[in-house]
């Protein structure tokens, strides 16, 4: 596996020593809208709603690295093979035997997280009306966590995928920063605390199956939920990484803003070194 750092070569000549072009780290980034930052200036994709300030965009800038950026709002584990809505061509075409990082956010999407989301705000109105957890319980059955455990396996799959299309690759999957604090900040953000704790409890399910996995399957997980804990929607503007029901800086609702993606490509890059 190939050290992620500049690799300078000697050459040895009769005259002295020459010193070669240090080689890039040649970068695939992976993924869904976590990474690919819709609606973040600039935007450098129409169709996957990609911005130039995302994640992958800052790491690469941090590495020195040299990136291929394919991560698109809305993909599924589906779209790494597949063509995403039919037009998007699938991620994985990125991925080449000499690629030395590659980093994976992808999951929400397959949960049907977004269905939470659009849910459980209209709920808020209603405060005598069924939790959000009621809702998404059938037949005593938590439908997110059924939905996560079903994912793990198409997660392992793409795994070994990366590792088979890029053998030399350090493989690095991320998970999800904080939404909200415990008990949110209702009414300020449309959540009531229980629905608000719910979707977050959801969403950490998720990131515990993406370590499992990570593991398993010969990857590095990333933890941004921990660090980005005092930088959710419920704080004061400048100091949030994720935007609420009404962004205060250009980003989608319940989606990392500029100063998140920068702060999630810092954790990135720490856990790297």
């Amino acid at each position: 596996m190939r050290v992620l750092v500049m690799v300078v070569l000697a050459v040895v000549l009769t005259s002295g020593t020459a010193v070669a072009a240090p080689a890039p780290v040649r970068y695939v980034a992976l993924g869904d809208s976590s990474a690919s930052g819709p609606l973040i200036p600039n935007q450098i994709d129409a169709r996957c709603l990609r911005s130039d300030r995302n994640w992958p965009h800052v790491l690469a800038a941090r590495l020195g690295a040299a990136l291929t950026d394919v991560t698109c709002s809305g993909a599924r584990t589906t779209d790494l093979a597949g063509r995403q809505s039919g037009v998007v061509p699938p991620q994985f075409d990125a991925l080449r035997r000499d690629t030395d990082l590659v980093t994976l956010a992808i999951a929400a999407n397959d949960v049907e997280l977004a269905g939470a989301f659009a849910a459980c705000a209209a709920s808020a109105s209603a405060p005598s009306g069924p939790t959000c957890r009621e809702r998404y319980t059938v037949d005593g059955v938590d439908q997110f966590a059924a939905r996560t455990a079903a994912t793990a396996p198409k997660v392992a799959a793409a795994l070994q995928e990366i590792h088979r299309r890029s053998p030399s690759a350090r493989v690095v999957v991320a998970g999800y920063l904080t939404y909200w604090r415990p008990g949110g900040c209702y009414p300020a953000d449309p959540y009531r605390p229980a629905d608000a704790d719910y979707i977050q409890e959801s969403t950490d399910g998720v990131a515990r199956m993406l370590r499992q996995q990570a593991s398993a399957n010969g990857a590095t997980f990333v933890d941004i939920r921990g660090p980005s804990a005092g930088h959710g929607l419920c704080e004061q503007p400048a100091n949030r990484w994720v935007e609420g029901a009404s962004p205060a800086s250009p980003a989608y609702p319940y989606h990392p803003n500029a100063n998140g993606m920068a702060n999630a490509a810092a954790i990135i890059a720490g856990a790297l070194r």
